[in-house]
């Protein structure tokens, strides 16, 4: 049950930047321009968010969404 699976936390940014690029299909400069980051931090928060993904998948984790 998913009760019992760890969780990695993903931030509101983080789901943000992965909406703009992997959903809208914007690249990194035009997301980042939405997001009011510069391209360099918008990539930070990419990453993060990838990251974070693979873990769940690779450790068996469950995705927690935050609100923050």
């Amino acid at each position: 049950p998913l009760s019992t699976l760890e969780e990695e936390e993903l931030f509101h940014d983080e789901l943000e930047a992965l909406k703009l690029h992997d959903v809208d299909g914007l690249d990194q400069i035009e997301a980042a321009k939405k997001m009011k980051v510069s391209q360099p931090t918008f990539g930070r928060i990419l990453d993060k968010a990838y990251k974070k993904i693979a873990i769940t998948v690779v450790k068996g984790k469950a995705i927690k969404i935050s609100k923050k």
